[in-house]
């Protein structure tokens, strides 16, 4: 018997609302005042894995487990090469682990806890679980959290394993792309084996202007160099990589138009006034900078002309390689003093720079048989600026470090809050270059800003924090998040949205150069 009043499960289900007002859509305002950002709620609209539109859907539901599954691959070949049981026990273990991650990719999981590995990360990953995505699943989480996610459960794999802690899945890879850049790479080898010297008989303000132009073409090297992405254009022809790596003069200038806000001129009144940074004691190092970096002769470097850069890393290989040439030109032209550059700690984004990444591009450089269709000649420059760059870490003129930070889910506006430790040791450079799509969309949020919005404003605590550096952003446009493209930003990305069907994902056509200027 039915209790009075009851309305049927059917009756429930099928409930006309016909003489009410009618549903409103209603746009939240944007952007988020600052108490209300939060890593699941950005300052626009977030990207999620389940956003059709968005090459967040594709990410997720494809590439990553595209990803893991050539990742299993490569641990594979390195099992059929073993012979002791326990380490092939270990491995099988490991694949076993990848395999079950890859899994819950595909049917979109739950996020849980990392698990405590030993690495310096897992308080700061599980707060960020806990507080923001609690119940999220790999698909309504935030795309950014979410692949970072992914990149850390892949490298629990591992470190929890006996024998294989710092196995690297993706090192092949990186190690076949560089070896395919052979022409890019000998380009400039052969153009910079030399220190850099001016002609006799030029006047200041002609040696100041080659010296611009020089900058100009560099920036432009570096600045493509990020195209050579091995989660995006791992299975291009070698003819493809040529293409995109071609540092030739007529290609660079066929390419400058596809720059979308582009500030290099703006780059430029920034570093050139670095060299006057002449005999301050405490332009590059302090005590505390000493102790850190472990240079073995820092303090002969206290008076030095030219200030201090770091370099926030992206991909190993032709992109890293490109970077040193750019570093090698600001320390030789006395722009800087020392550069630091900023790797991850383990395995990252598949082609992101570890420390092992770092000492094999220079000992390649100077010891190995790597490229065997080339010259003496050639093969020797090789060698000569290898050995220039391993005598810079020697000075402490180049540092490399890795702190845990960079390996987590926050964006860079939580860099002040959560490692002010990292902050700190930023705000003390005169120059810090974020390289690479994965660096930008954390300096933004990785959030539907409109193409109008400035890079400073986008950016939040990094250009408005107290002591925050001046910050660069050199990038490959590989996802949705594009800002910093002027007052007619929004039309531009309109017409490009019109004509150019997928330019913000397809690493080739458009590049951006972004800069905030103090």
């Amino acid at each position: 018997m039915e209790t009075t009043g009851a309305i049927k499960g059917s009756e429930r289900r099928h409930l006309r609302l016909e003489n009410l007002p009618q549903r409103k859509n209603i746009q939240a305002p944007f952007p988020r005042s600052p108490r209300s950002v939060d890593p699941n709620n950005p300052p626009w609209p977030a990207f999620r894995g389940y956003h059709t539109y968005s090459f967040a859907n594709a990410t997720m539901g494809h590439r990553l487990p595209t990803i893991l599954g050539k990742a299993i691959d490569d641990v594979i070949a390195t099992l059929n090469d073993q012979s002791e049981e326990d380490k092939i026990i270990d491995l099988v273990q490991c694949i076993e682990r990848m395999e079950y991650l890859k899994g819950e990719l595909e049917r979109s999981a739950k996020l849980r806890p990392v698990v405590d590995d030993g690495e310096a990360d897992v308080a700061l990953w599980n707060k960020e679980i806990a507080k923001y995505f609690l119940g999220k699943d790999f698909m309504n989480a935030t795309w950014l959290f979410a692949e970072a996610y992914k990149y850390r459960r892949l490298r629990e794999c591992f470190s929890v394993s006996k024998y294989w802690r710092n196995y690297d899945v993706f090192f092949r890879q990186k190690c076949d792309t560089f070896s395919r850049s052979t022409d890019a790479v000998f380009e400039l080898s052969m153009r910079f084996v030399e220190p850099f010297k001016h002609a006799p008989n030029l006047t200041d303000n002609e040696q100041l202007e080659k010296e611009r132009l020089m900058f100009m073409e560099l920036t432009q090297i570096c600045l493509w160099g990020n195209s050579t992405d091995l989660s995006l254009l791992i299975n291009m022809t070698e003819e493809q990589i040529k293409s995109l790596q071609s540092t030739g003069g007529e290609a660079l200038a066929e390419t400058e138009k596809n720059i979308l806000g582009n500030h290099m001129h703006r780059l430029w009144e920034i570093v050139k006034d670095l060299r006057e940074k002449k005999g301050q004691p405490n332009a590059v190092f302090d005590d505390e900078e000493i102790a850190v970096s472990g240079a073995v002769n820092a303090k002969d470097h206290m008076k030095a002309p030219g200030g201090r850069v770091d370099f926030i890393l992206d991909n190993a290989g032709f992109e890293l390689y490109c970077d040193c040439v750019y570093a090698d030109f600001l320390i030789q032209s006395g722009f800087a003093s020392q550069v630091r550059f900023h790797g991850k700690r383990y395995p990252w984004f598949v082609s992101d720079v570890t420390k092992k990444d770092w000492e094999w591009l220079l000992n390649i450089m100077v010891y190995g048989q790597l490229f065997s269709k080339v010259s003496e000649e050639e093969k020797e420059s090789l060698k000569r600026l290898g050995r220039r760059w391993k005598q810079y870490e020697k000075e402490g003129k180049w540092v490399y470090e890795q702190h845990p930070f960079w390996c987590t889910g926050y964006t860079y506006w939580d860099l002040h809050s959560e490692a002010p430790d990292l902050f700190l040791h930023l705000s003390r450079s005169d120059l810090v270059i974020f390289k690479g799509d994965l660096n930008h969309r954390k300096l933004t949020y990785d959030c539907a800003a409109p193409a109008s919005t400035t890079f400073e404003d986008s950016i939040g605590p990094m250009a408005s924090a107290a002591g925050a550096p001046r910050v660069c952003s050199m990038r490959t446009i590989k996802s949705d998040v594009v800002v910093g493209l002027g007052e007619n930003g929004d039309e531009i990305a309109e017409k490009l949205n019109k004509d150019e069907e997928g330019w913000k994902i397809s690493g080739k056509y458009v590049s951006t150069l972004s800069l905030l200027v103090f």
